[in-house]
């Protein structure tokens, strides 16, 4: 199994959710972040005064697949949330070691 992490604009998360739903992926986390790296942040006028935004807002993506899915999925985040433009975001894979589904019991890719 594999834990991808994909950081994406947030204007994209919709059209990302439903490009992974049409390739087969079942559940999905996503939380709000802020953070910075190429993009280095930007200045923005609020009131009439200049500040420095330093965190850009994104949306973080978690996704555990069987590891045969793992790069048609990467592959489909990456066509989808790609603008072309600077901050379109990272992927990043990950080995699961187990997984475990509370309610069942049911464990590894039976737990997914």
């Amino acid at each position: 199994m594999k834990l991808i992490i994909a950081t994406i604009k947030p204007f994209k998360l919709e059209e990302v959710r439903e490009a992974l739903t049409e390739v087969g992926v079942r559940g999905m986390m996503v939380t709000e972040i802020k953070g910075f790296g190429s993009q280095s942040g930007h200045t923005e006028i609020y009131r009439g005064a200049e500040y420095a935004v330093n965190f850009v807002p994104k949306i973080k993506l978690e996704i555990v697949v069987p590891a045969a899915m793992a790069d048609q999925i990467v592959e489909t985040i990456t066509k989808t949330a790609k603008t072309g433009k600077i901050g379109d975001g990272k992927i990043f894979v990950l080995d699961i070691e187990q997984a475990l589904r509370v309610r069942t019991g049911e464990t590894n890719e039976e737990a997914l």
